[in-house]
């Protein structure tokens, strides 16, 4: 199975609306950010796509999703490492820890959990390097603590200043890292970033 019928797959398994708060589940369809409360948004479908087929996603692999939200980021990237991979999700805003959790915990995906981010640090370096870094959050540069929490061969996917942006760490590139941009985009801002 190919990367974008993977990603399709873990679309599939786990529906958008599983992940949106109940005034808005109509719109589960819609392909545009929907509000989650707390100033934040559950992101475009067609966003969401885009950037999980950039990361490729692969089973086994340690994943880190930064800006969990509802938790469906974190759900696809599971779905995506299969059981024997691990997903950690890190979220800033407390009460969308308890509602990703909750979110998580009815998808029986073990192998996922979210917990509250560090307010003095991105990411989450004492449990990396990871084999792959989402970020669903604008960063307004390449954010330097994130990409030390790649193993080598790891990829971060995040948006920098409207730039959807792919970094792979590779030793043998210049400058050990091999970076490539795909795009405009508007995200939420990402604190710290």
């Amino acid at each position: 199975m190919g990367r974008s019928e993977r990603v399709a797959a873990a679309l599939a398994a786990q529906p958008r609306e599983r992940f949106l708060p109940r005034a808005v589940r109509r719109d589960a369809g819609y392909d545009g950010p929907l509000s989650i409360g707390h100033g934040q948004t559950n992101s475009q479908p067609r966003t969401v796509l885009a950037m999980l087929e950039l990361l490729d996603v692969r089973p086994g692999q340690h994943v880190l999703d930064v800006g969990s939200g509802s938790a469906w980021t974190t759900a696809l990237l599971a779905e995506l490492t299969g059981p024997t991979g691990s997903v950690l999700g890190v979220e800033r805003v407390p009460a969308l820890v308890a509602v990703g959790r909750e979110n998580l915990d009815r998808t029986g995906l073990r192998h996922a959990r979210i917990r509250e981010a560090d307010p003095d640090r991105l990411g989450a370096a004492d449990d990396g390097p990871f084999d792959r870094i989402l970020v669903s959050a604008m960063a307004t540069r390449l954010p330097e603590e994130l990409v030390a929490q790649l193993a080598e061969g790891g990829v971060l996917v995040l948006p920098v200043d409207g730039v959807m942006t792919r970094v792979v760490l590779d030793a043998a590139a210049p400058g050990g890292r091999v970076v490539t941009t795909h795009g405009r985009y508007r995200f939420v801002p990402l604190v710290g970033g």
